[in-house]
């Protein structure tokens, strides 16, 4: 092993530019490797030193020259310039061919390519870094074929490496993409951050067609459909690396459950998702239809919002205190979107957020707009012409899905473009009893909605999936999105109907169908404050039977509210939020300080049932490496995972049980499905108990969630002190049904005589032991589900929080005998409408 130091030759004329100032983080942050760039005068690129061209791109912008040395030098001409699938690039010599110091490799037409808006800054960069000691790079005017561009120190067997094949190939083999709405904004993320892990250059191909894989809106561009066959291609150190899993987490669904469709099988012909129909016409001149967003029904005024223009000036001053401007701006635009993650109580829907966070670190359109820049324009010029680009033509694509997250980039574009420019987002003064109508509506301006004044909105873009819609339903916000443009005409202050459960819009309406809503309206509101101010009596039915009412929480937040709404303790404590969205695994420390204030805020006269991490292949968590599952649901998840990482149950275990003092405690372990998983699981606790002194009474238990727990029931009973039954999980194992499906989530229901059987079975099985059951699936919260659960003789019922006082006053009007006879004859029943039609006729 020795030493050798190499001179690479500049391939072209031009100014150098330190690689750091490269406006593109796949090169400035060095995730290829290490050199220098150069701003060119002359279009023909040379080779910097003899060697073999060991990769050639399809569109020609970018080779591969390995030398005799075994040093990879990646020459990449213009950034983002594969978009042009190589238009304005004629190669001069093919994959394979050896080639002298100084030789012409390709020509390119740089008018071509700032024509396209792309710039022709050409890197060259070392793509085996780890056998360089040292490297300089030039600065200063390069004169091609003449002046040294880089000098590598590099250590390693220089013979063998002249003997060295050639470099692996890093194309790999086809992948059909499972996900049943294709590689849309999600799985898109999931994709483009597992990319952002490795150095390697990274593209997703699909036929002639590449994506930038580390670049969400990149991908979404492609448009990958479910069923396409798609390829990953890389360059660089760690290739082979990114390409296996980039390939195993595209293959798995890329963070969605694509159930059966992620395993292997002869593919079915795709299937496109098309762009909606021609929008909807009514034939009453009252009525304007467009696509249920969000249920529930509105009377109210109407309001026009209109988008305000943000002005913007071209020119710009030096570039690099643009630059400075832009990633000013970009850091506090992704501090404001922590806070409004912070708003919204449910998880799932702050993603949306988080989502628009990655949009921020986008590299696609950081280098639209960092281009621009170095061109001369100022930073809002330059982030508004890149934002506005990748919207328009995301807003293009056929895909009805793909289409609607041009919405999210503007949203987050004009975000960015306010804080450049200084000008404050217009407060909304919405009107009292308001019911918006826009073009559009942003996720930002709906998340911010004031609910005391606005009772619905109306817009004529967007869809049921947008962002927007999803949103409406978690605020419960009635919303009609594709709307008629007409509405657009409406003046302010008409009197409308808005129904969002049926997508329609009735201008004019009398006096008599304003007062049925209204009336209907005032008896539910009154319904709701009598059913508050009496949560906080005991939920005991009129025949004397005491049922818990206990609250499912994600956090303290949770459990102090539930409190307020008199919730009788918590009955799941969904650990996960503990342990997701962050790189190591919280400590011992920290998990004692949340549960611990959990536990003091419930207070030693309620119920704390925490249950334990309950993650897998469907959730999987960055520092516990798992492979890759075709059916995560059916895979190591829940007890099956901790057990076979037994530090970090244990660790989790030692944080609860240090919170016993503060409440009753219980611990509960999920998706259990054979004694032994119990046993082994109580025998740590034992330990652990035993380790601390812990002397308090811990009660421990199991989640209800396969099928063969509710059948072995009563010999689960004699090892366990409660169940609780996941009615969620429990359905879908039962009926092979995925609850996230999109045709069968419908059917996945809980009211299926079949599960109801499998709770009965739980319970008697439990009380035959005196052990007692709870509730704390969805069925649990529904108001038409109670009745039958009570007869079938449930204990506790845990509910989501804003729920706790309307389920308690429920309890309050039944009678449990009663409840009992309805049990009996709905278990009879065959089908879940036999049940449903049973059941709906005792809810008011």
């Amino acid at each position: 092993m020795s030493n050798k130091t190499v001179e690479l030759i500049a391939p072209l004329s031009g100014l150098f530019v330190p690689i750091e100032a490269v406006p593109d983080p796949v090169f400035s942050q060095k995730m290829v490797g290490d050199g220098v760039s150069i701003d060119p005068t002359s279009n023909v690129l040379l080779a910097p030193a003899a060697g073999k061209i060991t990769q050639l791109a399809s569109t020609f912008h970018a080779l591969t020259l390995t030398t005799t040395d075994g040093l990879q030098i990646l020459l990449h001409i213009g950034l983002d310039t594969v978009m042009l699938k190589g238009q304005g690039f004629r190669p001069l010599v093919k994959e394979g061919d050896v080639v002298a110091l100084g030789q012409p490799l390709v020509e390119f037409d740089e008018a071509v390519i700032t024509a396209a808006g792309k710039s022709s800054m050409t890197e060259i960069v070392i793509a085996n870094g780890d056998i360089v000691t040292n490297l300089q790079a030039a600065r200063g005017f390069a004169h091609a074929g003449k002046t040294v561009a880089l000098t590598v120190t590099m250590t390693g067997d220089f013979a063998a490496a002249e003997t060295a094949a050639a470099p692996a190939g890093n194309l790999s083999d086809a992948i059909r993409v499972p996900n049943p709405t294709g590689l849309h904004a999600r799985p898109a993320a999931v994709v483009a951050n597992a990319a952002k892990t490795f150095k390697s250059d990274i593209k997703l191909v699909r036929g002639s067609e590449e994506a930038n894989a580390k670049s969400v809106v990149s991908i979404m561009g492609l448009e990958v459909q479910n069923n396409d066959e798609i390829r990953v291609k890389a360059t660089g150190v760690d290739a082979a690396e990114a390409i296996k899993a980039l390939v195993d987490l595209i293959r798995s669904g890329s963070g969605e459950d694509c159930g059966a469709a992620a395993a292997p099988a002869a593919a079915p012909k795709p299937v496109a998702v098309p762009r909606p129909a021609p929008k909807a016409h009514s034939d009453d001149p009252n009525v304007l239809l467009g696509v249920s967003a969000s249920p529930g029904l509105a009377v109210g005024q109407i309001f026009q919002v209109r988008q305000e223009v943000i002005e913007v000036r071209e020119a710009g001053d030096n570039p690099q205190l643009e630059r400075r401007r832009l990633e000013d701006a970009l850091k506090e635009a992704r501090q404001q979107l922590e806070g409004l993650k912070s708003e919204i109580s449910d998880a799932s829907k702050a993603e949306i957020f988080s989502a628009h966070q990655e949009l921020l670190a986008d590299p696609e359109l950081l280098d639209l707009a960092l281009s621009a820049i170095s061109a001369g324009k100022s930073a809002p010029f330059a982030w508004k012409q890149a934002f506005t680009a990748y919207a328009d033509k995301l807003s293009k694509l056929k895909n009805e899905l793909l289409a609607g997250r041009a919405n999210d980039i503007r949203d987050v574009g004009r975000r960015v473009l306010r804080l450049l420019t200084g000008v404050k987002e217009a407060a909304l003064e919405v009107p009292d009893n308001a019911i918006l109508i826009a073009e559009e509506l942003t996720p930002s301006d709906t998340a911010s909605l004031d609910r005391n004044k606005v009772l619905g909105f109306a817009t004529t873009g967007g869809g049921a999936t947008s962002h927007v819609a999803i949103l409406a339903r978690s605020l419960n916000i009635p919303a009609i999105c594709g709307i008629e443009e007409a509405v657009l005409e409406l003046a302010n202050g008409t009197n409308v109907i808005l129904d969002g459960t049926k997508g329609s819009l009735r201008k004019n309406p009398s006096e008599a169908e304003i007062q049925d809503i209204r009336t209907r309206q005032a008896t539910l509101a009154k319904k709701r404050e009598e059913e508050l101010a009496a949560a906080g009596q005991p939920a005991v039915t009129k025949d004397g039977v005491h049922i818990e009412v206990v609250a499912n929480i994600g956090g303290l937040e949770d459990a102090q509210q539930s409190v307020t709404l008199g919730g009788e303790g918590v009955g799941l404590l969904r650990s996960e939020f503990l342990y997701l969205e962050r790189t190591d695994a919280p400590t011992e420390e920290e998990q004692t300080k949340i549960y611990g204030d959990i536990a003091k805020a419930l207070g030693t006269e309620r119920t704390l049932v925490i249950r334990t991490l309950d993650v897998g292949g469907d959730k999987p968590l960055p520092y516990l490496p798992m492979p890759a599952e075709e059916n995560p649901f059916l895979g190591v998840r829940g007890i099956r995972l901790c057990l076979a990482a037994p530090e970090i149950l244990r660790t989790q275990v030692r944080g609860i049980l240090r919170a016993a003092p503060y409440s009753k405690l219980h611990i509960m372990f999920p998706m259990i499905a054979s004694l032994e998983e119990v046993r082994e699981a109580k025998k740590i606790v034992a330990e652990e108990k035993a380790a601390l002194g812990v002397t308090a009474d811990v009660k421990v238990g199991i989640m209800v969630e396969v099928p063969s727990t509710a059948v072995m029931s009563e010999i689960f009973a004699r090892e366990v002190d409660f169940f609780s039954i996941g009615t969620n999980d429990l359905t879908q194992y039962t009926l092979a049904m995925d609850r996230g499906h999109p045709k069968l989530a419908k059917q996945a229901d809980a009211l299926h005589p079949g599960v109801l059987r499998l709770i009965a079975m739980t319970v008697k099985g439990a009380h035959a032991h005196g052990k007692w059951v709870g509730v704390c699936g969805g069925i649990a919260s529904d108001p038409l589900a109670v009745p039958v659960l009570l007869g079938i003789g449930v204990d506790e019922l845990s509910v989501s929080v804003p729920a706790i006082p309307a389920i308690k006053a429920m309890v309050r009007k039944l009678n449990k005998a009663d409840c009992q006879k309805l049990a009996t004859e709905v278990l009879q029943m065959g089908t879940v409408a036999e049940v449903r039609a049973r059941l709906s006729g005792l809810v008011d």
